[in-house]
């Protein structure tokens, strides 16, 4: 159960104390979010796309609301420097893309990634990546799950106004581990898969009446998708939910699983994952347990990799990488050697290689393909245990 995404402090305390990185890519990026459905049942996402670019355009504040802070100071409960940052004012960091930005008209359609989150977190915790993938020419759907996973999120039942929040949730106790994190990773693979059948509902032509007020209209999307061209991908919790949403819809045409945390996954549906894995991993987190469901995996599937990046933490998957060295230490205990853009360089560059193999895009990744055998400055094939540049 240490598996908590960790960060105690409010962004508010932040301040200017986070700057993400803005996109490396050719494309501006555009982000709005999107709620389906009045019930648990729906959808909660925050989407990232490639935009046209315009003067003066809003930037989205980082944390949505003041509740997810609340969210995280409770999963962290028990960090004792949590209160006292968390009642610092809540400050303004922003992310660097364009709020409701106009999506960027593209012939052949985007190719789309659906991205699960990791235990604790939410939606928009992961901008830095998602934002990364979306400047090189995706569409990016960044979930927000409602299995008590998320550090809280809502639904706005029917009636007018009202809002219904879906608390973390910790093991109860006398449960057993497994049971309740197996029941989570089914429901959020379930919710990869609906999410896909939302812009394939969109592509269809169907309408997605908007529960949240904005001024993005998804029927833009119709003709901008490349729907033959879809992947899953996540981070720890997130990055096993993308296996299984493998498992359970064969649109998902691979996945990329960022320091997957393997255990919450039976181990019947290993011959199951029909398509290829990237494997993406931090250095200290993988268990000898969890590495070798992942060599299973790849045992079974010749196109899948698992690769490791050297000096990097668990946490640095997140936006969190992007705290100063102090503010991280203090919240998580330690913090990588390598420098956050260089392992957010490396990360999306080896997403990006597997991508374009996978879903046979006409880009040009094909230079990074090295990192998908762990060659290069900072990454390792495999998952090495006692080597350690931290």
């Amino acid at each position: 159960g240490g598996q908590t995404l960790s960060p105690c402090l409010c962004p508010g305390s932040m301040g200017a104390m986070l700057a993400l990185p803005p996109g490396q890519g050719p494309h501006q990026v555009g982000c709005t979010d999107v709620m389906v459905g009045h019930t648990r049942q729906g959808l909660f996402l925050r989407l990232f796309y490639p935009c046209l670019p315009r003067a003066g355009a809003a930037e989205p504040l980082w944390v949505p609301r003041p509740e997810y802070c609340g969210g995280l100071a409770d999963v962290t409960l028990g960090h004792r420097w949590c209160s006292a940052l968390l009642g610092m004012a809540i400050g303004s960091c922003r992310v660097p893309v364009s709020w409701n930005g106009p999506l960027k008209p593209c012939s052949p359609g985007y190719p789309l990634i659906i991205f699960s989150h990791g235990l604790g977190a939410f939606r928009t915790l992961y901008s830095s990546i998602c934002t990364e993938l979306a400047s090189w020419g995706f569409v990016v759907a960044a979930l927000e799950h409602r299995d008590h996973s998320a550090a809280t999120t809502y639904f706005c039942p029917a009636e007018a106004g009202t809002e219904e929040w879906i608390p973390f949730q910790r093991v109860p106790q006398g449960h057993k581990e497994f049971y309740f994190r197996n029941k989570q990773v089914h429901q959020r693979a379930r919710e990869c898969v609906r999410a896909l059948r939302l812009f394939q509902g969109i592509a269809g032509g169907r309408a997605a009446p908007a529960i949240l007020p904005q001024d993005w209209d998804l029927s833009v999307l119709k003709d901008n998708l490349d729907l033959t061209k879809v992947a899953v991908m996540g981070h720890s919790f997130g990055g096993v939910t993308a296996v299984l949403a493998l498992v359970k819809e064969p649109s998902f045409r691979c996945a990329v699983a960022l320091d997957a945390w393997m255990f919450p996954l039976e181990n019947l549906l290993y011959p199951e994952v029909p398509s290829p894995v990237l494997f993406i991993n931090s250095e200290k987190f993988q268990t000898p347990e969890s590495a070798a469901k992942m060599r299973r995996l790849s045992s079974s599937n010749s196109q899948t990799r698992i690769v490791t990046v050297l000096g990097t933490v668990h946490e640095q998957h997140t936006d969190l990488a992007f705290l100063p060295g102090k503010l991280f230490s203090l919240i998580f205990g330690r913090r990588g050697t390598l420098e956050p853009r260089r392992a957010l360089a490396i990360t999306s560059q080896a997403a990006l290689a597997f991508l374009q193999r996978h879903l046979e895009l006409q880009e040009r990744f094909g230079p990074w393909d090295e990192l998908l055998e762990g060659v290069g400055d900072s990454v390792a094939p495999g998952v090495p245990f006692g080597r350690s540049r931290l």
